[in-house]
């Protein structure tokens, strides 16, 4: 009877374990990870990075009964960053979601000192990281995973759906002349050119760098010109220099383009409903999704100690793409959601091709009229 009942017990205590086991379909790995988000310094209501890294990790962590928290330096410095990674990784949290450039400081600082814990940086480059001096170094860096994307790409779609729509007189404003802003102002005129093509319109784009990451009255008076002197819509690329082609738009009746995320909640709540037809996004929910799946799933190795350069990976589902217009595309009748779609297919396939070359110092085209002005301060 003792024999009985002590194998009853060891029974029940095998299916227990394997139920536990069971739960949340990948095992402990799912149940060991805890998510942290650092903001750069911003809010998590900031209409940018930090707020759509946010929704995005913690939408993950709900569907995924992932404990996921923020944390939000007390200053915008190297050294309060890295003392809310300190913070998150002292309160348990042993995955650390950055989203931004401004964290490359931080992740030299703390990647080494935190060996076990898994760091996803968001649009952190390589040249971030170790400027002009040495290449990425997985040896370095071995518990970093940072996503960079093609900019080219979503550039491309906002110069071709611009075209597309009807308008013709378009802009470029830059902030400074760095090999992602290249990439984006080069990727609109490519796309710019190529609907210019097909429509036989003759288009013309301003072209210009602010040469900072922000607006100002100097920037506003140069995008003023360019409204009053005609111009329809500007793509403004670059930090928060899009006020400056906002308020200068707002004088005209005058369109702009976003960066990086849907900006139409951040610009036409501000400076006039329907100023923003598109914006030209990076996924950064779809870049989230994919890391936080792997690491739950025990697929890190396959991320760990790398940067790679996101772009277009489906033809049908636009929320797998890491680069795209926002679903808030004022569509017209020269361009439906439909006439995207292809778009995207044509880019996929390869039947649309484009150049990632920023070495040029300036762009070029063959059916549309550039007007090359540099840095405007």
């Amino acid at each position: 009877m003792k024999k009985l009942l002590s194998l009853l017990v060891i029974t029940m205590m095998v299916a227990s374990l394997a139920a536990c086991g069971s739960k949340g379909g990948s095992g402990s790995a799912s149940a060991n990870m805890k998510v942290a988000m650092i903001t750069d310094y911003g809010d998590i209501t900031d209409q940018s990075f930090n707020q759509a890294t946010y929704e995005a990790c913690k939408a993950f962590g709900e569907a995924n009964s992932v404990d996921f928290t923020y944390y939000k330096p007390e200053g915008d410095s190297d050294a309060e960053r890295v003392a809310m990674i300190d913070k998150a990784i002292a309160d348990g949290y042993n995955v650390v979601v950055m989203p931004g450039y401004a964290f490359a400081g931080a992740i030299k600082e703390t990647a080494d000192t935190y060996p076990d814990v898994k760091f996803v940086a968001l649009d952190v480059s390589e040249y971030d990281l170790e400027g002009d001096s040495s290449d990425f170094n997985s040896k370095t860096f071995p518990n970093v995973f940072s996503a960079v994307y093609q900019e080219e790409l979503p550039g491309y779609m906002a110069g071709y759906a611009a075209v597309k729509m009807g308008y013709t007189k378009l802009g470029f404003l830059g902030g400074m002349a760095v090999p992602a802003v290249i990439r984006y102002g080069y990727g609109f005129v490519q796309g710019a050119d190529a609907a210019a093509a097909e429509t036989g319109a003759a288009v013309e784009v301003n072209y210009a760098y602010g040469n900072q990451f922000y607006g100002d009255s100097d920037i506003t008076a140069a995008m003023d010109t360019w409204y009053q002197g005609g111009t329809e819509v500007v793509f403004a690329c670059g930090g928060g220099i899009f006020t400056s082609a906002a308020e200068a738009a707002a004088k005209t009746g005058g369109k702009v383009i976003g960066v990086d995320v849907d900006q139409k909640a951040t610009i036409d709540g501000s400076y006039g409903s329907g100023m923003t037809i598109t914006s030209a996004m990076k996924g950064l929910q779809a870049t989230v999704n994919t890391l936080l799946t792997a690491i739950k799933d025990g697929k890190w190795a396959d991320y760990a100690g790398q940067i790679q350069n996101l772009g277009l990976v489906s033809a049908d589902d636009m929320s797998k793409n890491y680069v795209g217009l926002a679903g808030s595309t004022v569509w017209t009748d020269g361009f439906q959601e439909a006439d995207y779609k292809a778009l995207v297919a044509d880019m996929v396939s390869g039947k649309v091709s484009v150049s990632n070359d920023s070495s040029a110092e300036q762009p070029s085209a063959s059916n549309v009229t550039i007007n090359f002005q540099g840095n405007i301060k």
